[in-house]
């Protein structure tokens, strides 16, 4: 008897690794947009989970971007009921906010997501994201001069947040919804040029496949692996260097502290504090590890990830290693760094 088409078992295998991984009383929800990725992947967790013993549902995000949307929505419902998924919800979100429309909807779509899982628990969300994906997230990385941490692309598990078909190309998972007998919606956003990552999609990526030969998009993604591997263990190494810096932060310095004229003055009407750190462990760490601590220390304060660039961060680190009794470093978000007494103070 012969068995399913190969990409369809290609499929298949990934998403049974997964399922069978998962404590036995968590549901995978499938987060399905209608397209032929997240299809292929709902009928495959359709098909794997009752085999391994896991309970398995879907959920599909209504953006109200495009005329139609809505009905759109119930329709992708309608087919993930149909594969004999359950429970399968609609998500009705706004998207609205900073960053741009691209930023604003994977925010709401989020948001949606992370609704589920707490309506769910113990849940997880199954995502549709492929090598092709994840070359994309890289070179968007690189283009915008991200660090390490950014280039090193997605995960395959964050969180509650999966993602099965990782390893495998768009082609081949595009290939098994069609043999599945899946009919995919393309959301026309994908073919937008207004939009950064179809440009990538699009273009660019295209572009390096003429000029360097094919294989870019693996190749990539196996830099993001080896990225990863490094980002986690310096961020492991700067998680130590945090608290030794947390924990030396209460000496004092004399000589490190700046004249007491107005500009110097203490910071501490209508502010509220954030982190504080011993300066000497940071001036003696390597500055990939010292980088990363004040990264994290100006986000406690109450930076937006999203506006605190890498010039900011290189302007805190002079506080540290090229002090030469500079006032403060302003900051986004109303977060304001000060050496005093041998420590760096961050307050808002």
């Amino acid at each position: 008897m012969s068995g399913p088409p190969p990409a369809v078992a290609t499929v298949r295998s990934a998403v049974r690794r997964v399922l069978a991984d998962l404590p036995s009383d968590t549901t995978a929800l499938v987060a399905c947009s209608g397209g032929a990725d997240s299809l292929a992947l709902a009928g495959a967790v359709a098909f794997e989970a009752p085999r391994v013993g896991r309970a398995a549902g879907a959920v599909t995000v209504d953006h109200g971007l495009q005329e139609g949307s809505a009905e759109r929505a119930e329709s992708v419902a309608g087919v993930l009921r149909g594969l004999g998924l359950s429970p399968v919800s609609v998500r009705t979100v706004a998207v609205t906010g900073p960053g741009g429309p691209e930023a604003a909807a994977r925010r709401a779509r989020y948001e949606a997501l992370d609704a589920a899982v707490a309506e769910h628990a113990p849940a997880v969300v199954l995502l549709a994201h492929t090598m092709d994906d994840q070359a994309e997230t890289v070179l968007l990385g690189l283009a915008r001069g991200s660090g390490a941490r950014s280039l090193s692309g997605m995960a395959p598990r964050n969180g509650h947040y999966l993602r099965p078909l990782l390893d495998l190309d768009r082609a081949t998972v595009r290939a098994a919804c069609d043999r599945m007998g899946l009919v995919a919606w393309e959301d026309p956003h994908n073919a937008d040029h207004r939009y950064a990552r179809s440009r990538v999609r699009h273009e660019a990526l295209p572009a390096l496949e003429r000029t360097l030969g094919p294989g870019i998009a693996a190749a990539l993604a196996r830099t993001a692996a080896m990225l990863r591997a490094d980002a986690d263990t310096l961020d492991g190494l700067a998680g130590e260097l945090y608290t030794a810096a947390l924990g030396g932060a209460d000496g004092a310095d004399a000589a490190d502290t700046p004249a007491p004229d107005a500009s110097c003055a203490p910071d501490t009407a209508g502010t509220a504090s954030g982190p504080e750190l011993s300066v000497a462990p940071l001036s003696e760490a390597p500055a990939a590890l010292r980088t990363r601590v004040l990264r994290r220390a100006a986000l406690a304060a109450g930076c937006p990830a999203g506006a605190l660039t890498a010039r900011h961060v290189r302007e805190i680190e002079r506080l540290v290693t090229q002090w030469r009794g500079q006032a403060h470093i302003d900051l986004p978000g109303g977060v304001r760094v000060r050496r005093v007494a041998g420590n760096l103070r961050f307050v808002r």
